[in-house]
């Protein structure tokens, strides 16, 4: 499972997958866990950050970036400057209730 950051996407991409549309997600300077229960795709509209796969090697990425993290991943998120995205994650609000229930029950 690799995270895959494009840099500086071509316009055209952005507005074929709706980005402008997409929901919004704002963290302040933080350090935190966190599991990707689906894939998620997202557009750094501002922020620098580090996100390391739990055994895995550091990826950067920061304002411009289009970034994919896959299903199932566990990171460790470093937010350098404060982060602000467009997100959009697979599936529909019934899976990805079912998918959290799910996983905090294998806890």
């Amino acid at each position: 499972m690799q995270i895959q950051v494009q840099h500086n996407p071509a316009e055209t991409q952005l507005s074929s997958l709706g980005v402008s549309k997409w929901p919004t997600w704002q963290k302040e300077v933080s350090v935190f866990d966190w599991t990707f229960h689906e894939q998620e795709q997202a557009y750094i509209l501002e922020g620098e950050c580090v996100v390391t796969p739990i055994g895995g090697a550091p990826v950067h990425f920061g304002k411009g970036d289009f970034v994919v993290f896959p299903a199932g991943l566990k990171v460790s998120w470093e937010v350098k400057q404060p982060l602000h995205k467009h997100y959009r994650l697979d599936g529909n609000a019934l899976t990805q209730t079912w998918l959290r229930i799910k996983a905090a029950f294998k806890k």
